[in-house]
């Protein structure tokens, strides 16, 4: 059973492809974690600016991940991202600590997502405290022996009607968010690639062309 409305949001921290998608209004926000800040070439003292930035380019919400190993770090560091605004979202990996942290910072009324989890039990501990996000990395998974597929799906199923909902990340092609889909999970994060594939078909664009070579045979 579909839990709500789907959302695509870009997962990279590559400005001029991330703003290119927010333009279009497809994606609903931005998600990143350290490994892809540091891709992307930016530092911990640009996340402000990144924020900032983005959500003037139409982000409804923004995803940074806190950091520290352990409960106490992961508060402390937290709170500097929820100083951000109310447009941004916590992300707080799935370890012991992890979810601690994650615990307290839903009573405190923070936006959390779970990330890197990897099996229906820590999707459920998710759902128990309410964190309103659960990223399971998909192809990650399947590189792991996983069947990715059945654990996210039985994930969502899990925590249906909790609040609690998938975020499923680590998309490698159009056809993973849409299997996803079929499954019940409403929310998808990918890198820009993945989601400018997700816009394109080569018979819309032959269409589109056909279409604009129509109307200047009409005359406009």
């Amino acid at each position: 059973m579909t839990a709500s409305s789907p959302r695509l949001y870009v997962d990279s921290a590559d400005l001029d492809r991330v703003s290119s998608l927010l333009a279009t209004g497809v994606v609903h926000g931005v998600t990143t974690n350290p490994t892809i800040l540091e891709r992307g070439g930016r530092t911990a003292a640009e996340i402000p600016d990144l924020y900032t930035r983005w959500t003037e380019e139409g982000a409804r919400e923004v995803f940074f991940q806190t950091w520290g190993g352990d409960t106490a770090s992961f508060l402390r560091n937290a709170d500097g991202i929820r100083a951000l605004g109310d447009r941004v979202a916590v992300k707080v990996p799935a370890t012991r600590d992890g979810f601690a942290a994650a615990s307290a910072l839903v009573r405190d009324g923070a936006t959390v997502l779970v990330t890197a989890v990897y099996s229906v039990a820590q999707a459920l501990t998710c759902a128990s405290i309410g964190a309103q996000y659960i990223a399971p990395y998909l192809g990650r998974m399947r590189d792991a022996g996983i069947d990715g597929d059945a654990m996210i799906a039985e994930m969502q199923q899990m925590c249906a009607g909790s609040g609690s909902n998938v975020l499923a990340a680590s998309l490698r092609s159009p056809d993973d968010i849409t299997g996803l889909r079929l499954a019940g999970v409403p929310y998808f994060t990918a890198a820009p690639d993945v989601l400018d594939a997700v816009l394109f078909h080569e018979v819309s664009d032959s269409s589109a062309a056909e279409f604009d070579a129509a109307m200047v045979r009409l005359g406009a």
